[in-house]
């Protein structure tokens, strides 16, 4: 950069430029199909354009300097900063980071970010080093040898494997071996869902269905790692490390993946291949965090999934979501919607351009194929959809039966699989139980859309009287705790019932939003002694449970985990 060109940058970005992070992409994502390392930076637009040059150069001498292959470079600008990758090998990836952190460094001092700069020389040694130290040329190898021979290969930091699930075999990093039997490995089908609302039910039921089908599943959510019915590990596992684990599993003959935002926006995707992809919807939840505060962000995250569809394989939307409509407008793989909208646009163009389609036509869920409309079953007979009432279980019902049909799963051990997943493999998502005459509705509900759907759902359920027990993060805008607080009353409640969830305070202070929403019920007409604060989930269930009487509703909003809240209802005979 000419003296000319820093002056003038120094100049204008008075500072405010922030590093925020690097670190490495080790699967497809936001940016680039590539593995690589990103660079995440707060500062304004036209900072970004000062940046982006500054950085590039920076990261090319130092590639240049290292003898490291030429690089593709990647940026996307976002509200309030910038992302700023650029590609290496698999075997590179820390050092990569540290050369992000370098170029940032160097550019910052260009900039007058920054008022010191960092020693070329100095970092070009240390950098060598540690690319030395984390070279591993037998994993180079394995990964050029295993492209050639189109067989699947995974890898993380501690383990390297060929093949998927029974086909697959699975070696230490740094421990390959030099002859592997090549003609043992081969794929099983896979899964991937993703989307706001809907994730983990629609995995749940995929699950089921396939094991209806007397497949072998994988499954890696939100609340585990399990093959069929055997839990492995009890944890968040929606990220690549997930999704590996899963596809390790030797008795494994099909995977279901549940890929969620943080783990695509930190590493990328966890497999580079699949056979069908589904995004259930796109709607408001973690806005706020870098890289995905907008709708149009968080869109471009989980949109990343169907980067990973095989040319043969299908991706499935829905069609009820206009934000999906309007980007699957670019995607020129085949598309399977699905909808609770017989007459919904998109699904009637699409059929009768050959394409299929999962829809609700007064109760009756169909697969649509040309002129072909095959009953799958009536929304009555799903358990979990509690009659009919709780639409947005039937919706995950239609996402998971198209999801696992593009699988290779008949339409009979679909409807198989629908009509007995029963509430206790759905724990946390609308669980209904009668204690001696009270019902009470538990689900997971956090986020408008979600929230809004299991409204609709409780007034369809006859009650003498409602309550409400709920909490909400503390990484919510106020204007989104006010409408949801509004949402809520907006639906005949009598009574709530507010949890302080200490651990969701996430930056605020102790009753900040409790005291949101109470103001904002005040507002709506409630009284004061209609709205009560407790300290923890099972406090606020058992006041309201007090409260209730024989023919009311109590809705459990479970932010904190559902299962301390089912175990306490059993306890006291719940049913």
């Amino acid at each position: 950069m000419s003296a000319a060109c820093v002056s003038h940058a120094r100049k204008a970005t008075e500072t405010a430029m922030e590093f925020l992070d690097a670190r490495r992409l080790t699967g497809p994502n936001v940016l680039f199909h590539h593995v690589g390392s990103i660079l995440d930076v707060a500062c304004t637009a036209d900072e970004a354009d000062l940046l982006i040059p500054v950085w590039a150069d920076n990261v090319g001498r130092m590639l240049e300097a290292l003898d490291w292959p030429s690089a593709e470079f990647a940026f996307v600008k976002l509200q309030g900063g910038i992302s700023l990758a650029f590609s290496a090998a698999v075997d590179q990836l820390y050092a990569a980071s540290e050369i992000n952190e370098w170029a940032w460094a160097a550019s910052a001092f260009e900039l007058g970010v920054s008022q010191d700069g960092p020693d070329f020389e100095e970092a070009l040694s240390a950098l060598k080093k540690s690319a030395e130290e984390e070279a591993n040329v037998e994993l180079m190898w394995l990964i050029d040898e295993a492209a050639e021979r189109g067989t699947t290969l995974l890898w993380d930091d501690d383990e390297v494997s060929l093949g998927l699930g029974k086909g697959s075999e699975t070696w230490p990093v740094r421990e390959i071996p030099d002859a592997p039997d090549w003609d043992s490995f081969h794929d099983v089908p896979i899964g991937i869902v993703t989307g706001t609302n809907g994730k983990t039910t629609s995995v749940r039921f995929a699950k089921h269905i396939l094991r209806a089908a007397g497949r072998n599943v994988g499954v890696s959510s939100t609340d585990w790692i399990a093959v069929n019915e055997r839990i492995i590990d009890r944890d968040d596992w929606s990220g690549p490390g997930g999704a590996r684990a899963v596809l390790r599993e030797k008795k494994v003959d099909a995977a279901i993946l549940e890929t969620a935002r943080g783990g695509l926006l930190r590493r990328g995707l966890g497999v580079e291949r699949a056979d069908a992809a589904l995004i259930t919807n796109i709607s408001e939840d973690h806005l706020g965090d870098f890289g995905s505060r907008s709708l149009d962000e968080l869109l471009a995250i989980k949109w990343v999934v169907s980067h990973a569809v095989r040319k043969s394989g299908r991706l499935v939307l829905n069609a009820d979501d206009w934000r999906l409509v309007e980007k699957a407008k670019d995607y020129d793989g085949e598309i399977v919607w699905f909808s609770l909208d017989p007459g919904n646009e998109v699904v009637t163009s699409h059929v009768k351009a050959g394409g299929s389609a999962f829809v609700l036509d007064g109760d009756e869920l169909l697969k649509i194929e040309n002129s072909a409309r095959s009953l799958l079953c009536r929304s009555h007979e799903i358990p979990i959809t509690l009659g009919g009432a709780a639409r947005h279980n039937i919706a995950n019902a239609l996402s998971a039966a198209a999801l696992t049909w593009c699988l290779g799963t008949s339409l009979t051990h679909i409807r198989t699989g629908l009509v007995t997943m029963e509430q206790d493999e759905n724990p946390g998502r609308c669980n209904y139980f009668d204690l001696n005459g009270i019902n009470i509705l538990i689900d997971f509900a956090h986020n408008p859309a979600a929230m809004g759907a299991l409204f609709d759902m409780a007034r369809a359920i006859p009650a003498r009287r409602r309550a409400l027990c709920f909490g909400q993060a503390g990484d919510r805008t106020d204007d989104l705790i006010r409408k949801l607080a509004r949402d809520a009353w907006s639906i005949g409640l009598d009574q709530v019932f507010v949890s302080e969830l200490a651990a969701y305070h996430r930056g605020r202070e102790h009753g900040d939003v409790f005291g949101i929403i109470r103001d904002e019920l005040l507002k709506q007409g409630a009284d004061h002694e209609q709205i009560r604060h407790n300290e923890e989930e099972l406090e606020t269930l058992e006041e309201a449970l007090a409260w209730a009487q024989p023919g009311d509703l109590v809705i459990m909003l479970a932010l904190g985990g559902a299962a301390p809240v089912q175990k306490r209802l059993r306890e006291l005979g719940a049913e």
